[in-house]
């Protein structure tokens, strides 16, 4: 498989989801909620360093890590206390949904495409 074929567009949807995740306390106004905040940071930068790390050389388990990820996002406002705040809540919720999707497709596109050896 080629460079170009080993990056997956999934990745760069996942980088750009980092990046947005990393900006969001600032842009939905969380950025002084230290859990949410924080959360929301710690997340994005691991998101980044497995996209980064993805689009050099693919893995599955990669996207499999950026599931967990995904997950946590979706279930961390209950488990770090800040469902009260519709915003902060959707942030975490969404960004953790659209992480999930973009993650399992590369799962998926990855057992579903032919590779060459």
């Amino acid at each position: 498989m080629s460079m170009t074929e080993n990056r997956r567009p999934q990745d760069w949807v996942n980088l750009l989801l980092a990046v947005c995740l990393f900006l969001s306390p600032w842009v939905m106004g969380f950025a002084g909620d230290v859990a949410p905040a924080r959360n929301a940071w710690i997340v994005a930068v691991a998101l980044a360093v497995i996209a980064i790390a993805a689009l050099a050389a693919f893995a599955e388990w990669e996207e499999w890590l950026n599931v967990l990820l995904g997950a946590w996002l979706v279930v961390s406002p209950w488990l770090l206390g800040f469902t009260a705040a519709a915003p902060i809540l959707w942030t975490h919720v969404i960004f953790g949904a659209l992480i999930i999707i973009a993650s399992g497709w590369a799962v998926w596109d990855n057992r579903h495409t032919p590779h060459t050896a």
